[in-house]
Parts: C-alpha cells; structure tokens; sequence
C-alpha cells in the first residue's frame, strides 16, 4: 500500500482503488484457501476450496497483474524504506507463486499427475506471501492510524479502513460463491444400512460369535455396516482419466476383474444357494464378489439368483475392494478388513449424463489434490505375501460342513515353507508372490516407481502388472473379455515358464527351466515281447506354492504317453483325451477328490459338503513326482515267405530293425469336463448349445524318445 511521502501519491486515491480492493480481497481468499487445502483434513469442502482456488485463482490473474504492474509503476521512484523493500520481495515472491499455480493447473488439467516440487514451491510461496505482506500493509496503516487525528490524515485514515473492510467483504463473498457450490453439489445417495430383513448368517458354533453379519465369511468391515456398491466400484474411472490406463487394461482380463463373472463361480454359486440359502454365498462373496457381500446384496435369491450386485458382477475384485483393505490375517478364507474408501467429487456418478460431466472435475480434483487418493490407496502392507493369504487361503469348518474343519487350497504356507520364502531376511535370494505374479513391467504410470521395494527406486519408471497371471485359460476368452487373447497367450506362456521375469531371473538356476519339467526316461532298445517299462519325473522348478495348486477338485494336470511304430500305428497311450474332453481312465493325475460325510465324490465343487480328500496328488515347491507306465513291446517285423529247393518252403521275420517313437506331455487345463459338463447343464454357456466345449488344455513341457526294438528270430 501507500509508504511515501504523502506529496508525491494520493494515498488515499490509493487506498480506495476498486482494482486495489478486489485484488488484495483475491489474494486473501487463495491464500486462505490455499493454507485450507494445505492443512485440514480431506473432506467435499477442500474438495470444491480447490477448484475455487483454482477459477479465482484464473479470473483474477489479469487484475492481479495489472494492479501489481501499476503498483510498481506508482511507487517505483519512491524513497526505498523497509515497507518498499517488503514490497519488492513479495513482488517476486508472488510471481514464483503465480507461475507455480499456473504450472500445477496446467498439469492437474491435462497432464497425468502435478510435480510435488511445484506443489512445495506452491505452499511455502504462500507462506513467504503472509510473512511479506502482512507487513508490508500494516506498517502504512498503522502509521495512517498514528495520523488519523489530523486534518490531513484522517480522510486517508478513513480510506485505510474502507480497504480493510473491502478486503475481508470481497474475500467473504468469493466464500460464500464457493459455499454455494458447497451446498448446490448434491452428491449420490448412499446405502447407510442393510435393508429389512437382512437374513443375518446364524452359525451352530459358538465360538464364532455374533455381529458378523457378512458371516460365513471372515471379511468385514471397519464398522461392520455396509458399503454402498458406489464406494467400491468405478475402477474404469481409474483408466479414463488418463492416469491408471495401462493398470487398467491389464486388470480388464484378469481373474481379479473375472472373479465374480466366472460362469463356474456362478454356477456353483446358484447351487449353494438353492441347498443351503442365499446367505450361505457369503462364504464366497469375500474373495470372489467383495461389492456384493459388504453392500448387503447377497441376501436375495429368485430364479435368476440375484446374488450379484450389478457392479460386483463387472468389476470381481475392484481396484477399490482391493485398495480398501486396511487389514489382513493369515487364516484365510477372505479374513481382511475393509475400510470404504474417501470418494472425489464427481467419482460416484454412475448416470452417464451426470458421469460426463462431472469427469473433468473428478480427474481434475484427484490430480490437484492427490493427498488422500495416495495416502488411502497406498500401503506398504501390499507388498507382503501375508496380503495375499487373506484370499489365497481357504477352508471349511464345522460352520459350514457341519463336521469340521478341513484344509481347501492354501498357496500362502506351500509358499512360507518352500524354498522360496526361506531367505526372506535377504530379499535378493527370496522370492514372493508379487515378484511372480505382479512383475515389472516398463510404465508411464504416475505410480511408477517405487523407493520401499529393495531392488526398485523411486524413478525406475516401472510398475506391479495387475494381469496376476495365474493358470486360468479359459475364462477370459469365454466372457469375451477386453484383451482376452493376449492374457490368454501370457498365461500360456506362464504356465510353461516362458515368461521373462528379468528382476527375478537370477534366483532359478538356470534361469530358462520351464516352470514344471518333464524328464522322460526310456530303454535305448528293447526286444519285441519284453515288457518296456517308461518313467516320466516330473520336477517343479518356479512354481511358489504347491503344483497345480487352487481347487484340486476342478483344476486337472496329467501325463500324457503316446507310444507309436514306425507306421505311425499306436502301440501304447495314457492320458489321452476322447473327443468328449474326458481323460482315459487310469492316466497320471495330478488332482484331489473331495469327499462328503458319506464318502460320496464332491463333484460338482460342493465344497460345503467336504469333510475330507481322498487321492490327492500335487508337487510341492522344488519337489519331483514319478510317473510309471508299462507295456510289452509288439512285433514289429513282417513275416516273409521264401522257397529253397532242398528245403521246401519256410517263413522267416526279416532281419529288419524297427523303432518305437515316444511322445510325454505334461498337460494342464483349469476346469475338469464332467463340472464343465455340469455347468452347462444348469444353464450357462448357452451360446455354445449344440457344440462341444472343453477347457482349453496347455502342454507345459514334452520330451519325446526313440526305442531300437531288435527281433526274436526262430528258423523253421
């Protein structure tokens, strides 16, 4: 404000300049908005403070300049005092400030995330602006003030203390502009409560205890109230604001994004329903359906068993429900805690008209103010196998068989008690389930990079692909997935060991072992009518957890021996596969047959009714397994007719050599025929009515062999 001597500037012209007034009531406003953003908790008013900080922040950028401009120009050739040296420093201070806005607008606009840097330089600008001004105004008026009792001084006196309280009313009305926006943003309705007659999960144990109304599963909420869907849901949100796009698209064909929409978990779903009632899906919903089980919806069964929530069925596991968890237990069987999630304005409109709309300003708020989003969405706690336990985890107990407790799949102790997690205190030697199933892949992500992981930094422009290739596929072709055919590749390739993990290469040795080996052994030569006997070891060289692992009921791995002669005839076979998708009877099998109380097979993944496994075979990390097979070799030598006179006619076999050709294969293919079989039977796939359907089967490794058959000759 005015500092010199009174003949030279109209001081109080000064004071009561219009563009003076709305400028400094600007400037108080972003600055008080600005130390609101800054310093008070994340909330739909700091929302809504940003982009009213923002648009004044635009639309007085002109006035501001100019009256900073004009300012200059008044009091250039003043005498400098302290108050002009103030005022010198905070000029370019301010303009530090203004160019750091502008940059972070820019970037909160249209880039894909702002520079932490400018956002400081941003903050403490703002600082350094208080710590300036503020003096730089009170001086002159405390002097006007010392003045006011004068003739001279108290019409300038008066002119002070209009500017002061012109100031605060200007502020206050651009609050109050913002209060309107505040109170004119209506935001969704959301579920605060289940509905009437929620169906509450009633367990014959006492131990479980009450208030677990997401019971049979172990996953609950902070507050054990509901989660509205919204709250959730919206992870294409994260790939339309041009932030998470590439996360998106490997998350779109996962088993993660599938997770609900699985025609098998359906199925069995439905059936579990209709024996046991629609709260007993619970039991499911934690892993497979988390939008549906924490919004109350899977408390309603109809014909068309409405057990899904509209967005849990397209979403599986969402970003949000993964995100979310704030705690988790290694007893499995989805034993996490979720926390529903702060939304942005704009996140939570799933109208499509309302949605438009309101994108630009949802990217445009979770870019400018990311504070939460990070501190939310971000924890160290997903890097720990313990992470992954809650799901990867699973038995049934006296709760749900009505027997006892029984172990399901549990890839997360195969893991601890492998060779794998031996080393875990020397990470360079250790591998764990994210290094596998989450590598690093090149990334343009504004999540790239990561300083809390011991062979990462913060810039190594790198991110987790949320692909999480495992073994299934089958699925993501069949429900016609965005990307389908390239997870289904990787995950062939995967299954093989083909896929490049450079960060985690150097810990198998060699590192091109295919994931599961298959080492053929044969006889170099056999004679005909002699038993041959075959040996196939069959080794886990990357496998982490047990092979096959998930559920050995469903999941089928097997030898496969075809034994032909040199006309291609087939001499020998196992673990064939007819025409109908049905292995031969009698194959090498890697599976588990489940058992009810009454020894009958769980066939149809009935695993409420499991007391028990009969037959079950897999391989343990770093483990073999032999496979035998026997059979006598043929004759493989034609028999000849010859004529010598003094002999008369005799046969003979041709001193000929022949060979036996051996082809193995370790097969694998995620769903069994006859449940694929029974699938279709209560009325999914109908698409595929009238036509064979079998799971697609991958050959993880093969080796083939040559056997010299000599013959037996006997003369006549």
């Amino acid at each position: 404000m005015s500092h010199g001597p009174s003949n030279r500037v109209d001081r109080q012209a000064e004071w009561r300049s219009k563009l003076t007034l709305w400028s400094s009531g600007a400037l108080l406003f972003l600055a008080l908005t600005g130390l609101s953003i800054w310093l008070l908790p994340f909330s739909r008013f700091n929302q809504l403070s940003v982009l009213a900080h923002t648009v004044i922040g635009l639309v007085f950028l002109a006035p501001i300049c100019v009256y900073s401009v004009r300012h200059w120009l008044v009091y250039r050739r003043h005498v400098l005092t302290q108050t002009k040296l103030l005022g010198y420093v905070s000029l370019c201070v301010l303009l530090v400030c203004t160019i750091s806005g502008l940059v972070l607008t820019w970037q909160a606009g249209l880039g894909a995330k702002i520079s932490y840097f400018w956002r400081a330089v941003h903050q403490w600008t703002t600082v350094a602006l208080l710590a300036l001004v503020l003096p730089h105004i009170l001086i002159p008026l405390l002097r006007d003030a010392r003045a006011r009792l004068t003739e001279a001084g108290a019409p300038i006196w008066a002119a002070a203390t209009s500017f002061s309280q012109g100031t605060f009313v200007v502020a206050a009305l651009l609050f109050a502009s913002a209060g309107l926006a505040y109170y004119a943003y209506q935001p969704p309705q959301l579920l605060e409560d289940f509905a009437a007659g929620y169906d509450l999960w009633e367990p014959t144990n006492p131990l479980y205890g009450k208030n677990r109304p997401f019971a049979p599963s172990l996953a609950r909420t902070v507050d054990n109230r509901p989660i509205d869907t919204k709250l959730l849901a919206g992870s294409e949100g994260c790939g339309t604001s041009g932030c998470h796009e590439q996360i998106v698209q490997e998350w779109r064909p996962s088993a993660h994004r599938y997770a609900a929409m699985d025609k098998a978990f359906q199925a069995i779903q439905l059936t579990m329903a209709k024996q046991n009632g629609p709260a007993s899906t619970r039991y499911c919903g934690g892993c497979h359906d988390p939008i549906s089980l924490f919004s109350g919806t899977k408390n309603i069964y109809t014909d068309e068993a409405q057990l899904t929530a509209l967005h849990g069925y397209q979403e599986g596991i969402s970003c949000l429900a993964c995100h979310s968890i704030r705690e988790t237990d290694v007893k499995g069987n989805a034993y996490f805690v979720v926390q529903a999630p702060s939304r942005y304005v704009g996140e939570m409109e799933y109208d499509q008209t309302r949605r438009r709309s309101w994108q630009l300003v949802r990217d445009f708020l979770i870019r400018a103010y990311p504070r939460e989003h990070v501190a939310s969405l971000s924890k160290v706690m997903f890097k720990k196998p313990e992470y992954c336990a809650a799901c990867h985890k699973q038995f049934v107990d006296e709760e749900i068989n009505k027997v006892g407790w029984v172990q399901l799949q549990n890839q997360y102790d195969n893991w601890r008690m492998s060779r794998w997690a031996r080393d875990l205190k020397q990470p360079a030697r250790a591998i764990e389930c994210r290094e596998c199933h989450m590598p690093l892949i090149a990334s343009n992500d504004p999540a790239a990079g990561d300083p809390r992981d011991y062979n990462r930094s913060p810039h190594d422009r790198k991110h987790r692909s949320h692909r999480f290739l495992g073994a299934n596929q089958l699925m993501p072709e069949l429900l016609k997935l965005e990307g389908a055919e390239e997870q289904t590749r990787l995950t062939h390739q995967w299954l093989q060991g083909r896929l490049r993990i450079p960060e985690i290469e150097g810990k198998w040795h060699p590192p091109d072992v295919p994931a599961v080996s298959l080492q053929l052994v044969a006889p170099a030569r056999a004679r005909q009518g002699e038993r041959i006997s075959l040996k196939c070891i069959i080794t886990s060289n990357k496998v982490g957890h047990d092979f096959p692992t998930g559920p050995l009921d469903i999941i089928q791995s097997w030898v496969e021996i075809v034994v032909k002669d040199d006309s291609g005839n087939v001499i020998y076979d196992s673990g064939t596969v007819d025409a109908k998708g049905f292995i031969k009877p009698g194959s090498f099998l890697f599976k588990a047959e489940p058992v009810d109380q009454y020894g009958n097979l769980i066939d149809r993944h009935n695993l409420w009714e499991m007391v028990g496994v009969r037959n079950r075979r897999s391989l343990f990390p770093g483990f073999s397994d032999t496979a035998e097979f026997g059979f006598f070799c043929p004759d493989l030598f034609p028999v000849r007719r010859s004529r010598l006179p003094s002999q008369g006619e005799f046969a003979f076999k041709a001193p000929e050599s022949g060979k036996l050709h051996i082809a193995a294969r370790l097969r694998y293919r995620k769903i069994d025929q006859f449940l694929l079989n029974y699938i279709r039977s209560v009325g999914f796939f109908p698409e595929f009515e009238g036509q064979h359907l079998s799971s697609p089967i991958t050959d993880m490794h093969e080796q083939r062999a040559v056997i010299d058959v000599s013959q037996v000759i006997r003369g006549q």
